[in-house]
């Protein structure tokens, strides 16, 4: 799958008439961050991609999302949308159709040893529900780590400040559903 994230960002920035300065205001992404992205310089983590949708009126999937000319309830194998993030080291299968009407995000999230999904913790409205498939997960929720081995699960509320880290010696694959439509 193409990335276009930089002129999408850009375009939808221009239209609703804003500066970079003023974007990163909104965002709290530095304005050089915003700059590099919309000249697709880098590419950047999901939670900034989520802050840059968030104060745009939008979700992450706007920067990913394909027309499609009729209504789609089955992705077959070979065709769901992967996206690469943080210098390859997670990987976002998405489960679910482009559907604007969906309600919930579904995915399988690779992340490779030794990284975390981002620095900083995300809080946003929600909910979330985790499984492990296969090695160790730590999840850092509102200021407390909870390690999750293969079989366990983890289910909270996403206004708690969360984020993924793999201190594992292998990658760590898992599957989530998370509400609203994060993607």
């Amino acid at each position: 799958m193409e990335l276009l994230i930089g002129a999408k960002l850009k375009q939808l920035r221009t239209e609703k008439k804003l500066s970079i300065a003023e974007l990163s205001r909104l965002s709290d992404v530095s304005t050089g961050l915003i700059s590099q992205i919309e000249r697709d310089l880098v590419v950047p983590s999901v939670t900034s991609l989520w802050r840059l949708a968030q104060a745009l009126d939008t979700n992450i999937n706007y920067f990913f999302h394909e027309e499609t000319k009729e209504e789609q309830i089955i992705t077959r194998k070979g065709e769901h949308h992967t996206i690469v993030m943080h210098n390859d080291s997670s990987f976002y299968k998405l489960l679910h159709p482009n559907r604007d009407d969906r309600m919930l995000d579904m995915m399988i999230i690779t992340l490779k040893c030794g990284h975390t999904y981002d620095k900083k913790p995300i809080e946003h409205e929600g909910q979330e529900c985790g499984y492990v498939l296969k090695g160790t997960l730590t999840v850092y929720l509102n200021g407390r780590d909870y390690v999750l081995h293969e079989g366990d699960s983890i289910y909270f509320d996403s206004s708690l400040p969360h984020k993924y880290i793999n201190n594992g010696d292998k990658d760590c694959v898992s599957v989530w559903a998370m509400t609203p439509k994060f993607f």
